[in-house]
């Protein structure tokens, strides 16, 4: 009988045996399985973040093109400005010109009247003169 004995405490002890190592089994799978879903939640959460970083550089992109938009319109405004400034200064100039004869004006007039009437004739291509100038200072 004594041998039936330690058969039969073999026996319960390859059992519990048995029993720890599924119980240590399931613990490991349980822990595989909360590490997993601690993993895919990590990657969902950084999915999202890349979406949204996604949206946020699309719309970097885009005021980046309406403020270089608006800088060009800026300068184009500038130099119109600039042009236009340059334009209104040379109008003044001239309608002071045209408004007030100066001593320069009248001098350069008959220089240029005179050195006129001292000019080479013009020769066609038949050799022959043509534009005859004449002198109007009297």
């Amino acid at each position: 009988m004594a041998l039936t004995s330690l058969s039969g405490l073999q026996d319960a002890s390859a059992g519990i045996w048995v029993q720890l190592q599924q119980q240590q089994a399931q613990r490991a799978a349980d822990q595989a399985q909360l590490k997993a879903r601690s993993l895919q939640q990590q990657a969902r959460d950084a999915e999202t973040t890349a979406q949204r970083a996604q949206a946020n550089a699309s719309s970097l992109k885009v005021r980046s093109s309406e403020a270089d938009s608006d800088a060009r319109n800026a300068a184009m405004g500038l130099a119109q400005s600039e042009s236009m400034s340059k334009l209104q200064g040379g109008l003044n100039e001239l309608h002071q010109q045209l408004t007030s004869p100066s001593r320069e004006t009248t001098s350069t007039t008959t220089a240029s009247a005179s050195s006129t009437s001292a000019a080479q004739p013009v020769l066609n291509a038949a050799g022959q003169t043509t534009g005859t100038v004449i002198s109007v200072v009297a």
